[in-house]
């Protein structure tokens, strides 16, 4: 088993395909195949299935065999970095996973910035739920994200509070008052963000002995705020949601305050490569 060897499975994983693995690599399909076939017989198991119509899809044993191959890889890039860095020249790649609307706020400066000094580092970034994000975290496929609390299973810096507001059209009863109280909202439809957005929402009528009266779910913002703008029904959003608002939609203030944490996850700092360590820093520097 070799370094090659790793980066192939790995690429196959990410991939669903032999062939495109190969474009990737710079391999021949019938050169993906010899070294795989030969990996499996040299390990005894079978790490992928041949499927026409799903591609290539790991096997059980594959998919607890790809972490390791994954914390093998960032281990040998973690050496490449040190090398580098004792040569004066940063390295690396930085594998970031957050959901949209924070990976439009913070991941373009906090890439600027550090790109500005250390150009030679790499980044690739992946938007996606909450729950896509912590999969992605405990898998390896990503190195560092950007979630939501509760995040108890990974080690977390608190990046960023955002308040959170009421979302209503300019036509609704309660668009009069400055500040909406939870009680105002005890029979209103509420149009929910799931996905792992929905927390500090919940959080926040259940403090208040209240549970929000659910007539819509949604996995969207945007598909949210066009549901508030049809009259379907209000939101509590927070407001690096709020900088677009559909015409005749509008935000007020809520009672009591409420807030959204956002946090950087990593599955252990200590473990982290010196690239991603650096992504922390200047992460906290720019917004905590």
């Amino acid at each position: 088993m070799n370094d090659a060897q790793l980066q192939l499975i790995v690429k196959i994983a990410d991939t669903g395909s032999f062939t495109r693995a190969g474009q990737e690599l710079n391999m021949t399909q019938p050169a993906v195949s010899r070294a795989i076939s030969s990996l499996e017989a040299e390990l005894g198991v079978v790490l992928f299935i041949r499927n026409r119509r799903n591609g290539a899809m790991l096997t059980d044993i594959g998919k607890r065999i790809l972490r390791i191959f994954r914390e093998i890889l960032q281990g040998f890039e973690k050496v490449d970095q040190e090398i580098a860095k004792e040569k004066g020249l940063e390295i690396g790649t930085i594998r970031i996973g957050a959901f949209p609307v924070a990976s439009a706020h913070f991941i373009p400066k906090i890439i600027r910035c550090i790109s500005e000094k250390y150009p030679n580092i790499e980044f690739s970034i992946l938007e996606g739920t909450i729950a896509e994000i912590k999969e992605w975290l405990e898998t390896r496929f990503i190195d560092v994200g950007l979630l939501i609390p509760p995040v108890n299973e990974f080690e977390t810096f608190p990046l960023y509070r955002e308040k959170m507001f009421a979302v209503l059209r300019d036509d609704h009863p309660l668009f009069k008052q400055t500040v909406i109280r939870v009680q105002d909202l005890q029979d209103e439809p509420m149009i929910i963000c799931r996905a792992g957005f929905e927390p500090p929402v919940i959080d926040w009528f259940n403090k208040a002995g209240m549970n929000p009266r659910e007539k819509f779910v949604v996995f969207n913002y945007n598909t949210g705020l066009n549901m508030v703008q049809e009259g379907l029904g209000m939101a509590i959003m927070s407001e690096l949601s709020l900088y677009n608002l559909p015409p005749n939609v509008g935000v007020r203030e809520i009672d009591p305050e409420g807030y959204r944490d956002i946090h950087i996850a990593v599955h252990s700092l200590e473990e982290s490569s010196i690239a991603v360590k650096l992504f922390i820093e200047t992460a906290l520097q720019l917004f905590a």
